[in-house]
């Protein structure tokens, strides 16, 4: 059975479970913590010298590192993946923009105001400097979002699984979400797909 190391109230442990999730495939949760110096450990750090969760474990042992990578693997052939090579393009597109554009802002502000061990961090001028960058993330998708029920094409992707892990969320990192009301429909939209599963669900819980 396939392995999800990660830490579960993490937006980038959360898009590969909830793949699986919508994929309807089995898989066993190992929680590993960067907060608590699990991440650290030499048995992780053997599997994942970047010290960072997710890590994806196959059966045969080999490790998978990076959320976005573990989507691209899991979703391989499947409904998430579009079959046309311009679509599947426009769909890495966005997920090479959540990685550089969304997360580093809309997640890490989160971070700086959830996590007590982030507090020392979260100087007057990063909090600024990451909301004006969060909303500027927040309004590309928004215009592509007012038009668009998903986005890449007609139908959901890795892509929106990718950026709907901390956009679920921005609120906690003070980002307000009235003034994006396609980014709003468009959370709507994809926890009302089947067998979606929320980010506090574990497998077994």
């Amino acid at each position: 059975m396939l392995t999800i190391h990660g830490m579960s109230d993490s937006g980038n442990c959360y898009k590969p479970r909830l793949l699986m999730a919508l994929l309807g495939r089995p898989f066993r949760h190992v929680e590993v913590s960067s907060l608590d110096g699990g991440t650290k450990q030499p048995a992780f750090l053997a599997a994942n010298p970047n010290g960072k969760v997710p890590l994806l474990e196959l059966e045969d042992g080999c490790t998978l590192p990076e959320s976005n990578a573990i989507l691209c693997y899991l979703g391989d052939g499947t409904r998430f993946v579009p079959d046309d090579r311009f679509a599947r393009a426009q769909m890495l597109g966005w997920m090479f923009f959540e990685q550089y554009s969304h997360e580093p802002q809309v997640a890490v502000r989160r971070s700086l105001l959830v996590y007590p061990q982030m507090r020392a961090a979260a100087t007057p001028q990063r909090l600024a400097d990451t909301l004006a960058g969060g909303h500027k993330a927040l309004a590309v998708m928004e215009q592509r979002l007012s038009g668009a029920q998903w986005l890449v094409g007609d139908a959901p992707s890795l892509a929106d699984i990718a950026l709907y892990a901390y956009t679920h969320r921005a609120g906690e990192g003070g980002f307000e979400l009235a003034d994006y009301p396609g980014i709003r429909a468009w959370l709507a939209r994809i926890e009302g797909l089947s067998d979606y599963r929320p980010i506090s669900w574990l497998p077994g819980a």
